[in-house]
């Protein structure tokens, strides 16, 4: 069995800071997701950006750091928003449930969209 290998990096989307998980996140290596999430929440205002884009394999430990990062930031009216394109990350949050409570987004484009505030025109 190979080591399972996660990369944690830097993902702003414009002003708005976040973290991108590459590779595969399981339960070995929760503890680097969970510090990179709190450190991220912590160091930052406003919306939180989690890409997924580049993530092959998630598991149950995964879907809940993902939720508790939400509930932290929900503490102070902060949002997650997820960019995830289809794939077997995306089933598995469409299984989950995780798809009704989050914003999912399939791509950095359409989340940056979402991002922009309306200018009332």
């Amino acid at each position: 069995m190979r080591p399972t290998q996660l990369e944690i990096l830097p993902a702003p989307l414009g002003d708005v800071p976040g973290i991108a998980l590459a590779g595969e996140a399981d339960i070995a290596v929760a503890k680097q997701v969970q510090a990179a999430l709190d450190d991220g929440i912590r160091e930052s205002t406003g919306a939180f950006v989690l890409d997924l884009c580049e993530l092959e394999f998630l598991d149950s430990s995964g879907v809940s750091l993902i939720m508790r990062a939400r509930a932290l930031l929900g503490r102070e009216e902060r949002e997650l928003v997820v960019i995830c394109p289809p794939g077997p990350v995306h089933r598995l949050f469409a299984v989950t449930g995780v798809l009704e409570l989050l914003p999912v987004f399939p791509s950095r484009d359409a989340a940056a969209e979402a991002l922009v505030p309306a200018d009332g025109s």
